[in-house]
C-alpha cells in the first residue's frame, strides 16, 4: 500500500532508500533547486559535470541516476529535470515527481526534494508521485516489479497544519483516481452492471456516503426507458446507483451523472472487432463520478453531492434494441433510436432527469460519449459543453488547476434543431450528418436538464490510454475527470464558483 508523508529533513540526510532532486536550467547553466542544494554540495563540484556526462540537460521529466557512494544518506540519487527555472509550475511538479519515483526500483522508500513553496505545491508533488507509481496487477500471476511504497515530500514547513492537510488531500485524490483506474481496467467478464453496483456499495467510503441501487424492476417502475432499452440485449441486467453525501450547511449542491456502459459492443449496430478491444472503458464516466464522490466525502468538503451512475451492458441479442425502435424516457419524452452504438446518451438522459429533480446548483455529467470528440481534440483533451456560458469557460480553468486538459465546445442552434427532426418521436437519438457528433450528443442531453445549470464533460479521448505510458498517466485506465470534479467541489466551497453573478 502506498503511503505519503511530509518531512522537514534535509535531502542529504533523509532516511530513505533514494532521493529525487530537482534540477533547473538558468542563465548560468544547470543548478539544483534550493530544496536540493545540500545534495549538490555533498557531491562537490563534479555533480553537474557528472550529470552532463550522462546526457542530462534538465529537460522537463528527464532523469539521471547516480549511486551516492556515501556522499549522502540515501543510496541512490535521482536527478529530475524541471526545465527553465522561471517556468516551473504545479503540473511540472506533478510530472517531475512521477518521473523521479518511476526511476527508482528495488527500493521501499523515496524522498522528493523539489521546489515546494506552499501546501498546493506539496499536494501537486504528492499527487504526481502516487499517480506515477500506480500499476494494475490484479490478474498477473507473477510478482510485479518492486516500486517504492513509502513516499516522502521534503518541506521545511512539514509540521504545519496546512501542509499535513495537503498531504491528506493528495493521498485521497490519488487514491480516488486509482479507484477509477482499477474499475476501468477491470475485464468486462468480471465487471458488469450488477457486480459494479455491488462493488460501489461495498466500498469502505460508502460509510460516509449513502448508496442506493435501483435494479431493473426499480428502473421499470421509474420509467427509465433509456437505461432499460440499452441494457435489454444483455444477460447482465442494468442498474442505476445513486450516491448521496450530505454535509451540514453545504456551501453548494452539485449533482454528478456518469455513463456506465461496462462493455459496449455497439449492440445491433455492431462495432468492428478491433474497435471493441478497449470498450471495457465505456464506464469511465461512472467510475469518475463515484470515485470523486467518495473522495469529496473523505475530505469532508462542505458541498452536498448527489451522484448517479447509470450502468448497462450494450450487447447484441434477440432481445436487443433495434434501429427504428422508439423509447419512452423517464422524463416522458420519446426518442427514436437510429444507431444502437449511440447508447450512452440514452442512459445519461434518464439519470439526468433524476438529477435535476433535486434542483441542484449545478449538474455535471461525465461520459466517454463520442469518437467525434477524439477527432476534434485528440486523446488527451476532454471536451466541455454547457448551457451556461460562464461555466463553459470556467470549467476548463478548474480542470487546468487540477492538472487535467479540457477545452470548451459550442452547442450551435442549428445542431440543437436537428435533435428534434425525428418523424416518429419527440427526439432523434443520432446525428443525421457525419460531422458534429459531439455537439449533437450534447444538444440531445440538454433536452433532459430543464432549467438547471449543466456542464457535460466528454472524456472519450483521455479516459483510456491505449498507447504508451506518459508522465503520471499509465497505459489503460487513466481516472480522467476525477481530479477535476474534486477540485470543482473545493472551489465551489470556497470562492463562489457557482455564483450566477
Amino acid at each position: 500500500m502506498l503511503t505519503l508523508s511530509a518531512r522537514s529533513a534535509k535531502p542529504s540526510s533523509v532516511r530513505t532508500d533514494a532521493v529525487v532532486v530537482g534540477i533547473v536550467r538558468t542563465s548560468k547553466g544547470m543548478v539544483a533547486v534550493d530544496a536540493a542544494v545540500d545534495v549538490a554540495k555533498a557531491f562537490g563540484r563534479g555533480f553537474v559535470p557528472t550529470l552532463s556526462s550522462l546526457g542530462f540537460e534538465a529537460e522537463p521529466g528527464q532523469v539521471a541516476k547516480l549511486p551516492s557512494s556515501g556522499a549522502v544518506k540515501p543510496a541512490l540519487v535521482v536527478a529530475v529535470g524541471l526545465g527553465a527555472a522561471d517556468e516551473v509550475d504545479r503540473e511540472g511538479l506533478r510530472r517531475a515527481a512521477a518521473a523521479g519515483v518511476q526511476a527508482v526500483a528495488n527500493a521501499v522508500s523515496v524522498a522528493l526534494a523539489l521546489p515546494v513553496d506552499g501546501p498546493d505545491d506539496v499536494q501537486a508533488v504528492g499527487e504526481g508521485a502516487l499517480l506515477g507509481l500506480y500499476s494494475y496487477d490484479a490478474y498477473r500471476s507473477a510478482e510485479p516489479d518492486r516500486r517504492p511504497t513509502d513516499v516522502v515530500v521534503l518541506c521545511e514547513k512539514a509540521r504545519r497544519r496546512e501542509v499535513k492537510r495537503a498531504v491528506e488531500t493528495a493521498e485521497t485524490v490519488a487514491g480516488a483516481v486509482a479507484m477509477a483506474r482499477d474499475w476501468v481496467n477491470a475485464p468486462p467478464n468480471d465487471l458488469n452492471p450488477v457486480t459494479f453496483a455491488e462493488q460501489i456499495s461495498a466500498h469502505k467510503s460508502a460509510g460516509k456516503v449513502k448508496v442506493t441501487v435501483l435494479d431493473d424492476k426499480d428502473l421499470t417502475k421509474q420509467g427509465c426507458g433509456g437505461i432499460l432499452g440499452v441494457g435489454q440485449g444483455s444477460s447482465n441486467p442494468p442498474r442505476l446507483v445513486q450516491l448521496t453525501y450530505a454535509p451540514r450547511r453545504p456551501a453548494a449542491r452539485i449533482a454528478l451523472v456518469g455513463k456506465g456502459i461496462t462493455f459496449d459492443s455497439g449492440g445491433l449496430s455492431l462495432k468492428p472487432g478491433a474497435s471493441m478491444m478497449t470498450m471495457k472503458c465505456d464506464m469511465g464516466g461512472a467510475a469518475a463520478v463515484v470515485a470523486a464522490t467518495f473522495a469529496i466525502a473523505e475530505l469532508g468538503l462542505p458541498v452536498a453531492i448527489t451522484a448517479y451512475a447509470a450502468l448497462a451492458e450494450n450487447m447484441p441479442s434477440g432481445t436487443a434494441s433495434r434501429p427504428g425502435d422508439v423509447l419512452t424516457m423517464r422524463s416522458g419524452k420519446t426518442v427514436e433510436v437510429l444507431n444502437t452504438d449511440a447508447e450512452g446518451r440514452l442512459v445519461l438522459a434518464d439519470a439526468l432527469d433524476m438529477a435535476v429533480e433535486g434542483e441542484p446548483d449545478l449538474v455535471v455529467d461525465v461520459a466517454t460519449l463520442t469518437g467525434a470528440c477524439i477527432v476534434a481534440l485528440g486523446t488527451r483533451v476532454a471536451g466541455v459543453l454547457s448551457n451556461d456560458e460562464s461555466l463553459l469557460h470556467r470549467m476548463p480553468e478548474v480542470a487546468e488547476r487540477a492538472g487535467e486538459a479540457m477545452w470548451p465546445l459550442p452547442i450551435p442552434d442549428e445542431v440543437a434543431a436537428k435533435v428534434k427532426t425525428s418523424s416518429m418521436a419527440d427526439l432523434r437519438q443520432h446525428n443525421p450528418e457525419p460531422h458534429g457528433g459531439t455537439l449533437f450528443a450534447a444538444a440531445f442531453l440538454r433536452e433532459f436538464v430543464k432549467e438547471s445549470r449543466w456542464v457535460h464533460l466528454d472524456i472519450a479521448g483521455p479516459a483510456y490510454n491505449d498507447g504508451q505510458a506518459h508522465g503520471y498517466t499509465p497505459k489503460g485506465g487513466t481516472g480522467a475527470a476525477v481530479r477535476t470534479l474534486v477540485r470543482l467541489a473545493h472551489e465551489a466551497a470556497s470562492d463562489g464558483l457557482l455564483s450566477t453573478s
